[in-house]
């Protein structure tokens, strides 16, 4: 197999897993979301990467050594996902405690661009990379080899698409619903066609550590999607659990697994912001608030907005909390670091006029490995407060 070469302007490979536009030569005759060799100012191989004229992310890289490691496409495929899948099966031990579990976290598995998710059985694989989405034949049979019989669904998410100037598409027959287990407690998952892959497993540990304060409080889950920390929540003993959401297919869900978990949650389908505003003046009010937004901040283009959205919400949590009560906040945009979002919290807490104490700081689930020299793949921050009284 032939593989084009791709020259840098840089005499090395810089670190990190993303090469972008202005360290690469033009190269306009390589089709985007080929498959390339990558070398430097001085003539030398220096890696194998995905190459994509139409992205700033030029080249996303999949190793720095030998030339002779993509011989094979799909056998490098294959073992580069054998060891990610072997890290959750065999050392994290995740189908101990439940069956959905991330099996691939792109950058941090050395797959940039590839998010594979398995779901009692079924795998999702969500392309950010047009040169994943035309490898996806030779990842499926990967997958078919290291978890056989498993359907598996392709999907790149329009957000995607548009970075990476493709289509965004969905490749395989998703079923409607699949229940996953998590701790005991299962919900009803819609794969491919929902938020993300269907399920945020990286919240699963979380899940359990707001749980562990939430005997005997009243419990206000805002952007509840399925339910995951409300229904944690009520089955560890809280006095009173009220889910809130917006989307109202998410909170069906919700309402799904409650039921079939025999918990009894009050959902209400709402704009967070302005539940938090009419609880404010109400006689009780919740001492255990978990505030778990979409992505507010997608890049530089929408910082300033992100912040100050952030902002809003957290005042407004701190402006509802009870006197003593407890915040769990967190924020999944990437472009927002934690010593940053840790700042807004504060400065919340000024404008809120509250007293607030930081107990622990939150990231994902084991199963979403960072490399040291890819920050941004810390997307998942959270912070746990108490307001005093």
């Amino acid at each position: 197999m032939e593989i084009p070469a791709v020259h840098l302007l840089l005499d090395r490979l810089p670190p990190g897993p993303w090469v972008f536009g202005r360290q690469v030569e033009p190269a306009p005759e390589v089709p985007n979301g080929t498959l390339v060799e990558i070398i430097d100012a001085a003539g030398r191989f220096v890696g194998h990467g995905l190459y994509n004229g139409a992205s700033d992310i030029r080249i996303r890289v999949l190793h720095r050594g030998k030339k002779s490691a993509m011989d094979s496409p799909r056998q490098f495929l294959q073992r580069a996902l054998a060891e990610a899948i072997r890290l959750r099966k065999r050392v994290l031990r995740l189908p101990e405690v439940t069956d959905a579990w991330r099996a691939v976290f792109a950058e941090g598995d050395d797959m940039p661009g590839l998010i594979v998710d398995h779901f009692a059985g079924h795998l999702v694989c969500e392309h950010h990379s047009l040169g994943f989405w035309n490898l996806r034949e030779d990842i499926g049979w990967a997958l078919e080899q290291l978890i056989p019989g498993a359907p598996i669904v392709h999907r790149m998410p329009q957000g995607a698409a548009r970075s990476e100037g493709g289509q965004p598409g969905l490749d395989g027959a998703p079923p409607s619903t699949v229940w996953i287990r998590e701790h005991g407690i299962e919900y009803p998952v819609e794969l491919a066609t929902g938020h993300k892959t269907g399920w945020f497993c990286d919240q699963r540990d979380n899940r359990q550590r707001v749980a562990d304060l939430a005997n005997d409080r009243f419990v206000l889950d805002l952007c509840c999607n399925r339910g995951g920390f409300a229904l944690n929540a009520k089955r560890a003993g809280a006095r009173r659990v009220h889910a809130v959401d917006l989307d109202e297919v998410a909170l069906d869900g919700a309402r799904q697994a409650a039921a079939r978990n025999h918990l009894d949650i009050e959902f209400e389908h709402a704009d967070a912001f302005q539940v938090l505003r009419s609880m404010q003046g109400a006689k009780v009010r919740p001492n255990l608030i978990v505030l778990d937004p979409h992505k507010l901040i997608r890049g530089q283009g929408n910082m300033d907005e992100g912040r100050r959205k952030y902002g809003d919400f957290n005042s407004l949590a701190l402006q509802t909390l009870a006197p003593g009560g407890l915040l769990a906040t967190f924020s999944c945009s990437g472009a927002l670091d934690l010593p940053s979002f840790l700042g807004i919290l504060f400065q919340s807490a000024r404008r809120a006029e509250r007293g607030l104490r930081l107990l622990s700081v939150y990231g994902a689930a084991l199963d979403h490995p960072q490399r040291p020299d890819f920050p941004r793949g810390a997307y998942l921050k959270g912070a746990l407060c108490v307001v005093d009284g």
